[in-house]
């Protein structure tokens, strides 16, 4: 039943991080992989707030492990700071490496005092 769960979660994350890293990616002109930081500092904060909240374990597998999971994405982060380190994109690669994670652990701390506050 859990694997249900995990894989129903998943099915939805995946193809919103497609939807929404592509409908980003496009509207951009720059190099800067802006559908990947969006997606994966969104998913950060919403990661932080269940936890924070201290929702059920089905609520916690759903969200946390399927759609979150999947919506964000530590592998394509890495192949696009690898593309910008390999294509010399220097400001570029520092200024997403600090952005994605700076916001990253600050949005998801956020994310759980906001949730630990709500009960």
């Amino acid at each position: 039943m859990y694997v249900l769960i995990v894989g129903l979660g998943g099915f939805f994350g995946a193809i919103a991080r497609y939807s929404i890293s592509m409908h980003l990616n496009t509207k951009s002109k720059s190099a800067f992989p802006i559908g990947t930081l969006t997606v994966n500092i969104v998913g950060a904060f919403f990661l932080g707030f269940i936890t924070g909240a201290k929702a059920d374990s089905i609520i916690l597998l759903l969200f946390g492990t399927g759609f979150l999971g999947a919506f964000t994405t530590f592998s394509t982060l890495k192949l696009e700071m690898t593309q910008l380190y390999i294509n010399k994109r220097n400001r570029i690669f520092l200024l997403y490496t600090i952005m994605t994670y700076g916001f990253g652990i600050g949005l998801a701390y956020l994310g759980y005092l906001i949730g630990s506050h709500l009960l």
